[in-house]
């Protein structure tokens, strides 16, 4: 086992979980975390309990895309979109992925235990929303709200590692992450409504046609839009916030505006960068106003 080994393993395995998409979720993990410690303890979160909250993070979604390349392994080989993927391609066994998933849902609960009482119940239902994703293609089109949710856990968690409670503000960053994030997998799953219509697979463009798709899609991010108002309402976000809400809500318009159902060709952009950006603003507007507002 070479050095050269080693580190081609480990870009095996960022490349099958997409590491670059963390950006999506952990901004959203620490505003959860540094909203709730602000809204419930009047104070910021320490060092320690980020460093929690980010192992957690790490955990979790290396996890869930780990296990959603195992199960959906035998689709992804007959999908000329995803055939090149780790496991079909035979760039990494199957007994080493699941290895990989049983350490990273280790980390998580390493995690949960160093945070409080709450975090280490709710562990089980982390796992199950993260693991039954993969499998809801198969039967309801509304696999995308449950990947929502699987993504809305982030800020959830972040809250509840900071606090230890759950409250009507903790459900509604929940819900607001949710309907974000359901919105643009909407969008991402455009590209496969063929292949899933031939194989049998449930999604919202199988199921409605991508233009009624797009439709959805823009009001579940219209929800989105509106969460994050109540958000600036109810907490002590002031100013600052309500600007980086604005430009949410700018980045999401442009994110609806370069994708049609005659025209995915800047589908990419629309999922990754403009999501990417927009999850890295609204956290980055959040703690200037923390900061200075």
């Amino acid at each position: 086992m070479t050095m050269g080994w080693i580190i081609n393993r480990v870009i095996v395995i960022l490349n099958m979980i997409k590491f670059e998409h963390t950006v999506f979720a952990l901004p959203f993990a620490y505003l959860g975390a540094v909203l709730g410690s602000l809204v419930v303890m009047d104070r910021l979160p320490s060092w320690g309990q980020i460093g929690w909250v980010t192992l957690a993070m790490v955990g979790a979604r290396s996890a869930a895309m780990a296990l959603n390349r195992l199960i959906d392994r035998h689709i992804d080989a007959k999908n000329p979109r995803t055939a090149n993927r780790a496991i079909p391609a035979g760039q990494i066994s199957v007994p080493a992925v699941w290895w990989f998933v049983i350490v990273s849902f280790l980390m998580l609960f390493i995690a949960a235990y160093n945070l409080n009482k709450l975090a280490v119940q709710l562990f089980p239902l982390a796992v199950f929303v993260l693991v039954i994703y993969s499998y809801t293609k198969r039967f309801t089109w509304a696999c995308h709200l449950v990947l929502g949710a699987a993504l809305g856990l982030a800020p959830l968690g972040g809250w509840v590692a900071t606090t230890g409670q759950i409250d009507g503000v903790a459900l509604l960053l929940f819900a607001t992450v949710a309907l974000w994030t359901a919105g643009f997998d909407v969008i991402y799953a455009c590209q496969d409504e063929a292949f899933d219509r031939r194989e049998g697979l449930y999604s919202i463009p199988a199921r409605f046609g991508l233009r009624r798709a797009l439709l959805i899609s823009r009001w579940l991010h219209v929800g989105t839009v509106l969460g994050l108002l109540l958000l600036w309402l109810l907490t002590p976000l002031g100013g600052w916030f309500f600007a980086g809400v604005l430009a949410a809500a700018a980045i999401l318009i442009y994110e609806h505006r370069i994708v049609s159902p005659d025209d995915l060709s800047r589908l990419n952009t629309a999922f990754f960068t403009m999501n990417g950006v927009m999850s890295v603003v609204v956290f980055l507007f959040a703690m200037v106003d923390v900061i200075w507002g």
